[in-house]
């Protein structure tokens, strides 16, 4: 472990100076570098910076933009374009910190490998509820990217995280669970940790991770120098295997190119044409990429250039204010069991489907309007059966006064029409038994 520390500190660098990997320029913008502090649950003890570009659409997408081991977000920030592209198309750039060993996102720990896990994952989900509900980040548009350790942990929160991601960008990682404990963490040692691993194989890893997800999947774009001697480049290999085996995708690119000189790409596209998996091998490049231009790809391959002139500019995150009043009370108040939907009349319907592992746990619930008015600013409320505690959420803003649970909606999703429905989600910790609430409140009415 102390190897690949040296190794990877030493590689960091070369990278941070040459990090051309993403490139090379401070944005010269008047919009600065923000640290946030209290962004909610923190068990990986990392420190969050933003960058929020002053011109933006009123709901921006997020990009997380994740640094390699011995960097930090600040640097990250200086070294890489992701700035100056927030700054030409409107997007939120969160900046991460990590703390442990030689400042590398835990990859490795046990609790890297679940939702919810007590560790760097759930410190990353903090920051992007945060920028939801704090910034007004459209949940619909969130992406993951980084270098060498973020590389890795782009891949491990598109595989734990599949719901909130859209799509990641890895620049010289390994496949989520390359490494089964930290003493195999050792590129620097075994340059090829992870090999000989079928695609299904890696593909059952990612599916694991979230067994109740039946996609979509998020899309993934993979970069690696051909001489990298840190992170060997037959990584590039198994990461695709992975990615497309998550996609039910053959290993057979369906087209290959050489968008510019050194720079082959494969693509592997399903039978909508649809490019799910894309892949460069940058020819002769070591553990640095000393390319321009591939922060602009990668925003690029995540759809965020269509809006090249964002105009709108919130300063104030509104607050709605629920005016709807319920005229329906239920006089049944059924039990909701994790996977069915009760089917009964009422103002409103909630579904709760948990996801459950050791003492944590993720859950989502959704909420249908089953009346016919508008619901215009919700408060869903219930009250815990057991001792589970609410750690972070979103979608929803969620507090807890003992085993009373309320959640709120967030500027984006405060409108539920009739037939309509809105779903949010959380984590959660919990000792001894895990059962589902037995009654959900909208506005104060019973949902059925």
């Amino acid at each position: 472990m102390k190897r690949v520390i040296a190794m990877l500190g030493g590689a960091c660098a070369v990278l941070l100076s040459a990090v051309a990997a993403l490139v090379f320029t401070h944005p010269a913008a008047a919009a600065t570098l923000t640290e946030v502090t209290g962004f909610g649950a923190n068990p990986g003890n990392l420190r969050m910076h933003i960058y929020v570009p002053d011109n933006r659409p009123t709901n921006p997408a997020i990009v997380l933009a994740m640094h390699p081991c011995g960097g930090s977000g600040p640097g990250f920030y200086s070294s890489s374009e992701f700035a100056s592209q927030a700054d030409r198309y409107g997007f939120i750039v969160i900046y991460p910190s990590a703390s442990k060993k030689g400042n590398c996102f835990d990859n490795w720990s046990e609790a890297s490998k679940v939702r919810g896990g007590q560790t760097d994952p759930v410190s990353l989900m903090s920051m992007i509820t945060w920028v939801q509900q704090q910034r007004g980040g459209d949940p619909n548009r969130v992406f993951a990217t980084g270098s060498s350790s973020g590389a890795m942990m782009t891949n491990a929160m598109l595989a734990l995280y599949p719901e909130v991601f859209k799509a990641g960008a890895a620049f010289m990682g390994v496949p989520f669970t390359c490494f089964p404990n930290e003493a195999a963490y050792s590129p620097g040692g075994n340059p090829a940790p992870c090999v000989n691993i079928s695609a299904q194989q890696w593909g059952d890893r990612a599916r694991n991770a979230n067994p109740s997800f039946r996609g979509p999947w998020p899309r993934m774009q993979l970069w690696h120098g051909t001489n990298d001697n840190v992170v060997a480049y037959s990584e590039l290999e198994e990461e695709i295997k992975q990615w497309t085996n998550v996609h039910g995708l053959s290993q057979t690119p369906t087209s290959t190119d050489t968008p510019q000189t050194n720079w082959n790409r494969r693509r592997y596209a399903d039978t909508t044409g649809t490019v799910r998996v894309e892949a460069y091998s940058i020819q002769g490049a070591g553990h640095s990429l000393p390319s321009s231009g591939m922060a602009a790809n990668a925003v690029q391959f995540f759809g965020l250039t269509t809006n090249p002139t964002p105009t709108i500019t919130p300063t104030v995150t509104p607050t709605v204010t629920p005016t709807v009043t319920p005229t329906v009370t239920p006089t049944v108040t059924p039990t909701v069991t994790p996977t069915i939907t009760p089917t009964s009349g009422g103002m409103c319907r909630a579904t709760y489907v948990p996801n459950t592992w050791n003492n944590g746990f993720t859950a989502n619930v959704t909420i249908t309007n089953t009346g016919a008015t508008t619901v215009n600013g919700w408060t869903v409320t219930w009250t815990w059966p057991g001792n589970q505690q609410v750690t972070s959420a979103w979608n929803a803003g969620i507090t807890q006064s003992g085993t009373q649970v309320t959640a709120r909606n967030v500027s984006y999703n405060g409108t539920i029409a009739p037939g309509a429905q809105t779903s949010f989600g959380f984590q959660g910790t919990y000792s001894g038994t895990n059962n589902p609430p037995t009654r959900f409140t909208l506005n104060g009415a019973t949902c059925t």
